[in-house]
C-alpha cells in the first residue's frame, strides 16, 4: 500500500493523504470532503473532477469520452492515485466536461477509445 497526497487547488489547496488501493472519492470522503457521487462504479459523471497534475488509474471508468479525458477529467469513484495529484472539484471545474453536441460535434477520435482511434479522422 502506497500513500499519496491529493491537493484540491480550488479549495484553498487543501491536502489529503490517500491510499493508492482505494478510490479517491472514498479516501476524500473519509477525510470529510463532501463530494457528490452517483453510481460508484464509473458509469455516470456525478463525481467527475479535473486532474491538473499527477497520475491516476481510472481504467474502470466508462462514462468519459476521449474529449473529456483529453481535457483532464477523472471519475473519482473508480480513480486511484498513482502519484501525488492536484484536482479541481465541484461544478466550477466542469468548464469543459459538458459541451453542446450541435455546436461542438465530436470527431471520431474523440469518442470512446474502443469505438474509434485518432487514425479514423
Amino acid at each position: 500500500m502506497t500513500k499519496y497526497m491529493v491537493k484540491i487547488s480550488n479549495r484553498g489547496n487543501a491536502e489529503y493523504e490517500v491510499d493508492d488501493k482505494r478510490p479517491i472519492l472514498d479516501e476524500l470522503r473519509r477525510h470529510g470532503v463532501d463530494l457528490p457521487y452517483g453510481c460508484k462504479y464509473g458509469g455516470c459523471i456525478t463525481c467527475a473532477a479535473k486532474l491538473t497534475a499527477g497520475n491516476i488509474d481510472q481504467r474502470r471508468q466508462v462514462a468519459l469520452n476521449n474529449w473529456q479525458l483529453d481535457n483532464g477529467y477523472v471519475i473519482l469513484c473508480v480513480a486511484r492515485a498513482r502519484s501525488d495529484i492536484t484536482l479541481e472539484i465541484g461544478t466550477e471545474s466542469h468548464d469543459k466536461l459538458y459541451r453542446n453536441p450541435f455546436l461542438e460535434p465530436l470527431k471520431s477520435y474523440q469518442l470512446k477509445s474502443d469505438i474509434a482511434s485518432k487514425e479514423d479522422t
